[in-house]
């Protein structure tokens, strides 16, 4: 159960690539999750974009924080927060913060690349220590990746079976993602039906996810590209994430009937 926000963090942040295609995103953007552990209403997740400078220019400033709530809260206490600094053009991440307590484990940590050299400095803020670890070309973290991906510039012409695959540095080491288009569905929401894009990344199974592919996303088939519904099979019970609120898009939000 402690893993459940991280789950849904790394769902909700690793959607697309590099682009010339117009952004999907702007400063303003906001939206919120709410996720569900069974029929258990287990907490939320929120994710908005803001801008910020480093290295003396403007930056996408990008911010994630996931919480329990209920009985969820009381027993497992679930508080997440993690940021992503990126260029706006090449979508190349400069910092990334990850402070995260899960039932009692703490991380509390940040990134900052050297994209030119393909190096990472991370300084462990808990443990009291720093280590620069050599990276991928092109390589995002977390965050950065969602909105890296977003911007694909192929993405709504991708086929059935077709995948993309991502270099992302998290926990101090590469993750080779791979994220497979499984098709188009029309969903019901909160806000109306909504047409959708299916993607499900392939996951190492076994000791938090049943299957590889036990990771479903629906993003919205629109210009935003935003994540609709997320499902996942885990070793013990199931977990569901709906989009629960937004505002800020770039792009009018399509909704193909919408409920009164």
């Amino acid at each position: 159960m402690k893993k459940i926000v991280i789950v849904i963090a790394l769902f909700l942040i690793t959607v697309g690539f590099t682009s010339q295609r117009e952004d999907a995103f702007e400063p303003g953007e906001w939206f919120k999750f709410r996720v569900h552990y069974g029929i258990v209403n287990a907490g939320y997740a929120t994710l908005e974009v803001k801008e910020d400078v480093r290295n003396n220019k403007k930056v996408f400033h990008a911010i994630g924080h996931g919480y329990s709530t209920g009985m969820t809260d009381l027993f497992f206490g679930i508080n997440d927060n993690y940021e992503s600094y990126f260029d706006k053009l090449t979508r190349k991440p400069y910092q990334y913060v990850r402070k995260i307590n899960e039932g009692g484990y703490t991380k509390n940590e940040e990134g900052f690349f050297n994209q030119d050299e393909n190096k990472v400095l991370v300084k462990d803020y808990k443990n009291k220590n720093e280590k620069t670890v050599s990276v991928t070309e092109n390589v995002q973290d977390a965050v950065s990746a969602f909105y890296y991906l977003r911007n694909y510039p192929t993405i709504d012409k991708l086929k059935p079976g077709e995948s993309i695959v991502l270099d992302m540095f998290f926990d101090g080491e590469i993750i080779k993602f791979k994220l497979k288009f499984i098709g188009r569905e029309d969903i019901e929401t909160k806000f109306g039906t909504i047409s959708t894009m299916i993607f499900r990344p392939l996951v190492l199974s076994g000791r938090v996810f049943k299957e590889e592919e036990s990771l479903t996303i629906w993003i919205s088939d629109d210009d935003n590209k935003i994540p609709i519904r997320i499902k996942a099979s885990l070793t013990v019970g199931s977990i569901k994430a709906d989009l629960d609120g937004f505002k800020g898009l770039k792009y009018p939000f399509s909704v193909k009937v919408k409920q009164e």
